[in-house]
């Protein structure tokens, strides 16, 4: 059950940050019919001690937030030389751009908190794993296996946002959720639609 919630919390993660954008926040990069989505693939995840706390937790949220924040932005970095499709390549650059952003956004979210939230970017086991298999990989199977992992970690995200939304231990965490559902779901419809 721990580990299944866990799974869930860090999708929610990738794809709170795919809703936030450097120029006109979360609403643009929802608006905007050119993102297709986020890079996660969640087939075996294993936890670090990190992510082994309660998504509902503060501290389990903020951590995953981060560590999909930053799996985003690897994996797109990986794109942008491995993939083969225009479209592929483009979404990366969005999602380098989006994600920087929302780790920016989720510092200053954390910035003022009593008690202290510090985010922790180390990837899950399941992260770094679906990592080193996109590095394998080039031009239309890393496509293949990137939007997989775009679908997968958006259906999953929404989840956990929905659910710390509604049960989070942090109303300032709980408003950062909220406000990402739609980004997410929009994304996770662009990703069903990458080719």
């Amino acid at each position: 059950m721990k580990f299944k919630a866990l799974l869930l919390f860090s999708s929610m993660l990738a794809v709170a940050a795919c809703g936030q954008r450097n120029d006109t926040g979360a609403n643009a990069a929802m608006n905007d019919s050119s993102m297709t989505g986020t890079n996660m693939d969640t087939g075996n995840m294993a936890t670090n001690d990190n992510m082994a706390m309660s998504p509902t937790s503060a501290q389990g949220f903020v951590n995953a937030a981060a560590a999909s924040d930053k799996f985003e932005i690897e994996s797109s970095k990986l794109a942008n030389d491995a993939g083969a499709s225009a479209a592929t390549k483009a979404f990366a650059a969005k999602m380098i751009s989006a994600h920087t952003a929302s780790t920016a956004k989720l510092k200053s979210t954390t910035g003022g908190m009593t008690p202290p939230v510090t985010p922790d970017d180390t990837l899950t086991a399941e992260q770094q794993s679906t990592l080193d298999n996109l590095k394998t990989l080039k031009g239309a199977d890393f496509d293949a296996a990137y939007k997989t992992a775009q679908v997968d970690a958006h259906t999953k995200t929404l989840d956990v946002l929905k659910a710390y939304s509604a049960s989070g231990d942090t109303p300032a965490l709980k408003t950062f959720a909220d406000g990402l559902i739609p980004t997410v779901t929009a994304h996770l419809n662009m990703a069903k639609g990458l080719k």
